[in-house]
């Protein structure tokens, strides 16, 4: 199954054909439009230590290097403190460019006007902020879509009736909220489902856990459960699998880490719903790169959206470390 990148709707050929005959300015007023190359890129991440961020920071690193440029790897664990801290740094070693997750859609908007005025374009993969025309490039998944494809599949498992729980992510992460929506607008559609409790576990699988286990205690008699991501939704099935219960209670995942995978195909979760992350990531970087050598990206919107795939036991033997084979 193909991914197709949207930017306001525009199919990835159209994209494609945009950047060959080189997109429009992105009126930035940035990059030499001459030849710059080498140096370092500073990749600015959540955490790597969550499998998804991992990939996202493995393939920032790797794209960077394969381009010619050094990169560094800084985590902010979504503390918006931090993040500046590691902005203020990316400045002061006059770094080429700025790879970067935000820690929050507002609470992000001045770091990266920082490191714009400072002239270091920043491009954002994964996660977007709450203006435009500060950051080159905003690369996101279409959570909308990928969370409609999930609860779609989940409803099926449920047979369109029963008790569940929501664990949801990181509030100040406009993903968490997009997602939640996502869910709740299919769900909405079968009136034999009820939400008995929603919990927020910061996209975490220990606080995940551990919000299931409370909710458990609350609702013994819930048949399903919905999560923001994979970890959640993998501590959430370790609290199941605690209690014996996992055998009665359906549960939905979404981004596509390897751990989740497995998990379907065990049978212990009814889908997840890959983020194209790797891809995100490669793009953003060659974005960069290019942004740097001729003072434009390639594309003619600053926001591009990525469509999500639904991974079931049919397919998820095709996903190895969020890449989807044909």
């Amino acid at each position: 199954m193909k991914r197709r990148l949207a930017i306001l709707g525009l199919p990835m050929a159209v994209v494609l054909g945009l950047a060959a005959c080189g997109g429009s300015d992105d009126g930035g007023g940035g990059g030499s439009g001459g030849d710059e190359a080498g140096g370092t890129f500073a990749v600015i991440t959540v955490d790597p230590s969550n499998p998804y961020w991992k990939a996202e920071v493995d393939t920032a690193v790797a794209e960077a290097k394969k381009l010619g440029y050094d990169a560094t790897v800084d985590a902010h664990n979504n503390d918006p403190d931090k993040q500046n801290q590691f902005i203020d740094g990316a400045i002061s070693k006059k770094v080429k460019a700025i790879i970067l997750d935000p820690a929050g859609a507002k609470e992000s908007v001045g770091a990266v006007r920082k490191a714009t005025e400072a002239g270091i374009p920043v491009f954002l993969v994964n996660a977007e902020i709450v203006e435009q025309g500060i950051a080159k490039s905003q690369i996101v998944s279409n959570n909308a879509q990928g969370a409609t494809l999930g609860a779609e599949e989940w409803v099926k498992a449920m047979g369109g009736k029963g008790k569940y729980v929501e664990l949801f992510g990181n509030p100040t992460d406009n993903n968490a909220q997009v997602r939640s929506n996502g869910y709740a607008e299919v769900i909405s559609q079968y009136p034999d489902l009820q939400l008995v409790q929603k919990e927020t576990a910061n996209w975490d699988r220990a606080e995940g856990k551990q919000k299931m286990e409370v909710m458990l205690r609350a609702h013994p008699d819930i048949t399903g459960v919905i999560a923001g991501n994979d970890e959640m939704a993998l501590g959430a099935i370790q609290a199941l699998k605690d209690a014996g219960k996992l055998s009665q209670v359906k549960v939905l995942g979404f981004d596509g880490n390897q751990d989740a995978v497995n998990a379907v195909k065990a049978g212990e979760m009814v889908a997840t719903v890959l983020q194209p992350i790797v891809q995100g990531t490669t793009l953003a970087v060659q974005q960069a790169d290019r942004y740097l050598k001729e003072g434009k990206t390639g594309v003619d919107q600053e926001k591009q959206a990525l469509d999500c795939v639904l991974i079931t036991k049919e397919n998820a033997d095709k996903l190895n470390n969020f890449v989807l084979s044909d």
